[in-house]
């Protein structure tokens, strides 16, 4: 299906991160960004001016736009499901900023909504899609570790109050890095393992009040609403499992630390809230690791949105799809409340194995209609 038009896009949401996906689509050529739509009318203005997106104004304006078939969706975690289902009563496909709810519930009457329009829920994060984790998973794939058995992933940081102006939010109820950070790890662990079965997990909190280090505002503390630190134990099918640590009170940084041990090996994985990246190969009996040169897409966010407007015009499932966003926010809940309980917390919820992307995968290329 080669030489058809672009997909029309619409973007809800003008904040920070908006920037970073039009840096990408305005340039990717099986979409066009016709719409962008904010709480704040001069916030979108401003970036369609910007951009070059030839229309702006609000969210019931963007949904009413016939040449807009794909929505994303970039506002704040707590109105994801909301402005979802919105998106999907209007007759849009959804491309969503993680999380794609706050509930179980939430996600399970979006992916419910959108399966009987016959319309497509994806969400973030595809970084998973980028070069980096790619080429590991395409490594394990064709069994250089052997059998995956076990994985241990570590993000642990001071917190982002040392840095961030405006940090009150991530310290809020649906925050904290277990749901910051872990569904850049969690969503990895799952294309590596397949479904998780049951976690395992406890949690503290350092401190009731942290103070903003930098900024305007330097020296103004706040309340922390939850835990700032998340150990759990995450078992998958056949026996597999990931030890996992996700943690705002660390005085040293460890970020990024993701390893796959197998029967044959061990694959140390790149940062996994990044694109790109190498990674490393230690093969069982060799004292020296192979480095595995990341080959593929890093283009950047957006690039999910596109591999999404591929399997739909193919006819295939999507790959960072509702589906499995759903699968890891129930991961991530059931840590949560597991620490809560202090009870191992059954995870009910299942997703299809996903294959990784063939190498030619690339966004920057118009070839709408050739999904791989």
């Amino acid at each position: 299906m080669t030489g058809r038009q672009p997909t029309g896009v619409g973007i809800i949401g003008a904040g920070n991160i908006s920037t970073q996906y039009l840096d990408n689509l305005t340039r990717f050529p099986d979409v066009e960004v016709r719409f962008i739509a904010d709480a704040i009318p001069e916030r979108a203005a401003a970036q369609a001016q910007k951009y070059g997106v030839p229309a702006s104004g609000s969210v019931d304006a963007l949904l009413a736009h016939e040449d807009v078939s794909v929505v994303a969706n970039l506002t704040i975690p707590a109105a994801h499901a909301e402005i979802d289902q919105h998106c999907i009563a209007a007759g849009k496909h959804v491309w969503s900023e993680k999380p794609v709810a706050m509930d179980r519930e939430s996600a399970a009457s979006l992916l419910a909504a959108a399966a009987a329009s016959g319309l497509r829920v994806a969400c973030a994060p595809d970084t998973v899609l980028g070069a980096g984790i790619q080429t590991a998973l395409r490594s394990i794939a064709r069994g250089d570790i052997g059998e995956p058995l076990t994985a241990t992933t570590i993000f642990q940081v001071p917190g982002p109050d040392a840095w961030h102006p405006d940090p009150e939010f991530l310290f809020a109820t649906g925050a904290g890095p277990l749901f910051d950070m872990g569904p850049y790890y969690v969503t990895t662990l799952v294309h590596v393992f397949g479904s998780a079965t049951r976690v395992h997990a406890v949690a503290s909190r350092s401190r009731e009040r942290r103070t903003i280090a930098a900024g305007p505002r330097a020296g103004q503390s706040f309340p922390v609403a939850v835990p700032t630190h998340h150990a759990a134990l995450i078992e998958f099918g056949g026996g597999t499992s990931a030890q996992t640590t996700f943690s705002f009170q660390h005085a040293l940084p460890r970020a990024g630390f993701v390893e796959i041990n197998g029967t044959e090996g061990t694959l140390s994985l790149p940062d996994p809230n990044l694109f790109d990246g190498d990674s490393q190969l230690w093969r069982s009996g060799s004292d020296q690791p192979e480095t595995l040169r990341a080959v593929g897409a890093a283009e950047g966010r957006g690039t999910g949105l596109v591999e999404m407007i591929r399997a739909i015009d193919a006819g295939v499932p999507e790959r960072a799809s509702g589906t499995l966003a759903a699968h890891v926010l129930d991961i991530l809940l059931g840590i949560r409340d597991a620490a809560e309980r202090g009870i191992p917390i059954g995870i009910d919820s299942t997703v299809d194995r996903i294959p990784p992307l063939p190498e030619q995968f690339d966004p920057t290329q118009p070839q709408a209609g050739l999904h791989p």
